[in-house]
């Protein structure tokens, strides 16, 4: 049965006893958080499941934590979410993704989860198109999207065939999981041909070869960047909002914003939309560009099969991508709803340190950061409302750090 139709089943006297299916939320950090809180306000009831210390679990919204170890492990990650859903009695419950590894396995896995969850993660035939950026830089140029000019080298005897081209290159993973959780960096600068050797070797032995990509380094930093960000079902968004990061951490190969700003692009929605119509893509993504000053076009990045950490802001712009997604997969109506623009978002905690940099790196004022702040909307973590994972997140300071590199 499509885990995208299957009727609500009957709770009976299982742990929760609820009378309409709640959620799963897989991962628990401040992404985590987001979909806990839009969930939570709506009377749904949510579990976390999470392998890390989690702030989500101290929520006035999740109702129950489940810690399981290996969450990196496709095999362990199924089968701990199916005795978690069948001890708990979650059946019917909508599972959320929060990482790109739990989204592959749960889009391996889609027909075997479906038989506990409603999983609206979409088939592998849709999420390869996202989880390897080699397929991603492939299709998009077929359709006749921008992206940056990008080599593929087998291996560091390859190399050479770049000789020719101007440093600096940007070097990155084709599948983000192994690099980023070794290195704590979305990406490498090389600033000449023998840093590029080096640092080639050096991600090749991290990530295997083959799978480490060397890009053109576009111009600009952070502010340069924009993403769309929908709901997309049959085709069509029914909910989409479309920002652009003023800061980012680290300040180059930001793995992560700090603070973003709704904005009109509608060059942006065309892009994205005709790359997902492309994959038959069903479900909550992210679409990432940067603006590259020298032709004036947006180069797609990346593409994100899941939430992004910065979705909560979809809630003040009036587009609350969470409760969206599970109201479709519950069978409750979905209204049409577009961002509004000029509004704004920030995760303090990795804010700070940004801004600092970019203070005194001069990309950024001391005045126009505090202006900023004034003027923002919504906060990722603090919460007057539901206080305690600010205060978890702030004692966890030094386990993020050594753990994420925040």
């Amino acid at each position: 049965m499509s885990s995208l139709t299957q009727p609500v089943p009957r709770l009976g006297n299982a742990h929760f006893v609820h009378h309409s299916p709640g959620a799963v939320v897989i991962g628990g950090d401040y992404q985590g958080l987001g979909i806990v809180r839009s969930l939570g306000r709506q009377g749904v009831p949510v579990c976390v499941v999470d392998n890390e210390h989690s702030i989500s679990r101290y929520s006035r919204y999740s109702k129950q934590f489940v810690s399981l170890p290996d969450l990196r492990d496709q095999r362990k990650t199924v089968d701990g979410l199916l005795e978690v859903g069948k001890r708990l009695g979650l059946e019917g419950w909508v599972l959320y993704p929060t990482r790109e590894e739990l989204v592959a396995a749960i889009s391996h896995h889609r027909e075997e989860l479906g038989e506990v969850f409603r999983v609206p993660t979409p088939g592998w035939e849709s999420v390869k198109w996202a989880w390897d950026k080699r397929n991603t830089y492939r299709l998009a140029q077929e359709l006749g999207i921008p992206t940056p000019i990008t080599h593929y080298p087998e291996n560091s005897e390859q190399l050479a065939e770049l000789r020719s081209l101007t440093p600096p290159f940007a070097i990155k993973p084709a599948i983000k999981e192994h690099f980023i959780y070794a290195t704590k960096a979305k990406a490498w600068r090389a600033n000449s041909h023998s840093a590029l050797r080096i640092l080639f070797q050096r991600a090749s032995e991290l990530a295997g070869d083959g799978e480490i990509m060397v890009q053109e380094l576009i111009p600009g930093g952070g502010s340069q960047q924009f993403s769309y960000c929908a709901f997309f079902r049959n085709g069509e968004a029914v909910g989409k909002m479309v920002v652009r990061r003023r800061r980012q951490h680290p300040l180059e190969f930001g793995r992560a914003s700090t603070y973003v700003e709704t904005v009109d692009v509608p060059i942006l929605e065309e892009l994205s939309e005709r790359f997902l119509r492309a994959i038959d893509y069903y479900g909550l993504v992210e679409v990432e560009y940067k603006l590259d000053p020298r032709d004036s076009q947006y180069k797609l990045l990346d593409v994100n099969a899941r939430t992004w950490g910065y979705h909560s802001l979809g809630v003040q712009a009036g587009v609350d991508f969470s409760y969206m997604l599970y109201s479709d997969q519950v069978g409750l109506p979905v209204k049409v709803s577009r961002g509004r623009s000029g509004l704004s978002w920030v995760r303090t905690i990795t804010d700070i340190p940004a801004a600092m940099m970019a203070i005194l790196s001069g990309d950024t004022g001391i005045v126009s950061y505090l202006r900023s702040l004034k003027d923002c909307n919504v906060e990722a973590v603090f919460s007057v409302g539901d206080p305690f994972p600010g205060l978890a997140e702030v004692a966890l300071i030094p386990y993020l750090a050594i753990k994420k590199g925040f």
